[in-house]
């Protein structure tokens, strides 16, 4: 018996085996979890599966797809416009700038119908939430649609000033949003594997966000800063609405009072880390706007 075949065969195994995999063991731990069968033997079975479906995704992530995004990459950069994006980290700001307001504008309607339909003034919050992140947005957008970036650096410095401002606005809507978590029992509430793919999503942003914010100081442009930042304070409230969706689904156990409190220090960690941003960006364009200023006259 070839053991070395069989374990190829078991580690490298076919793609829709693969998928297949993944849809079984997501579906049997959402019933374990969901039924209680944590302490059975079925549970233990569950695990094992889950852990082989995990084991050989990671082996295929780690060893098929670097290729396949390198093919991939060549035929995006063999067109102008995905070459363009690809390259040109101003044209992709400027895309991802757009994209983000659709998205926000999306959101608001989505929040204002859900107002309607339940009568709750939670979607009111997050309407008006999402409202302040799309003037933000707009601002920068119909600056980058007028303008280069990098062109006009006073400019950018009072858009980013103005939207600066607008940011320490959010922090009314965000109290308001944790209140009416903690006292009217309000949060959103995701069921089955939803709350899974949800949770991806919330901390795919939030990894993206960050690590979007550092990489462009470098090219110390106040729009691209700002915008940045703003997508850093989108995910950060997206953390608290997945921290409310995981005590729906999952809190049973947990004392009200623990899930108030986690819900009030996250919500105040999330306020101070926005205020922080909004009053560095302030100073620090209202400490540049001065110099130029004084700069010209003197």
């Amino acid at each position: 018996m070839d053991w070395k075949k069989i374990g190829k065969k078991l580690l490298f195994p076919p793609v829709w085996v693969m998928a297949l995999l993944t849809v079984l063991s997501a579906a049997a731990l959402i019933a374990v979890f969901l039924k209680g069968w944590d302490a059975t033997p079925i549970a233990y079975i569950v695990y094992v599966l889950a852990f082989y479906t995990l084991s050989v995704v990671t082996v295929f992530c780690a060893m098929v797809l670097p290729k396949q995004y390198q093919q991939i990459r060549q035929k995006i950069l063999k067109h102008p416009l995905g070459n363009r994006y690809m390259t040109d980290k101003l044209f992709r700001t400027k895309i991802s700038l757009n994209l983000s307001l659709g998205i926000n504008l999306a959101y608001v309607a989505i929040n204002v119908l859900s107002w309607y339909l339940y009568q709750s003034w939670w979607f009111v919050c997050l309407a008006v939430y999402y409202v302040i992140l799309s003037v933000m947005r707009f601002l920068l957008v119909r600056y980058v649609r007028l303008n280069d970036i990098g062109a006009n650096r006073y400019g950018e410095l009072k858009r980013s000033l103005i939207c600066s401002c607008v940011m320490l606005l959010l922090n009314f809507f965000l109290s308001g949003a944790v209140l009416m978590v903690v006292y009217q029992n309000r949060g959103f509430e995701y069921h089955g594997i939803m709350i899974y793919v949800m949770a991806m999503f919330t901390f795919y942003n939030a990894t993206f966000a960050i690590i979007d914010l550092i990489k462009y100081r470098s090219f110390e442009s106040p729009v691209m800063s700002t915008a940045k930042g703003i997508s850093m304070a989108a995910a950060l409230v997206s953390m608290l609405n997945l921290e409310t969706a995981m005590f729906a689904e999952f809190g049973a156990e947990m004392a009200k009072e623990d899930q108030r409190l986690m819900i009030i220090l996250t919500g105040a960690g999330i306020s101070i880390a926005v205020i922080f941003m909004a009053i560095y960006m302030i100073v620090r364009c209202t400490k540049e706007i001065k110099k130029m200023r004084c700069s010209e006259n003197g």
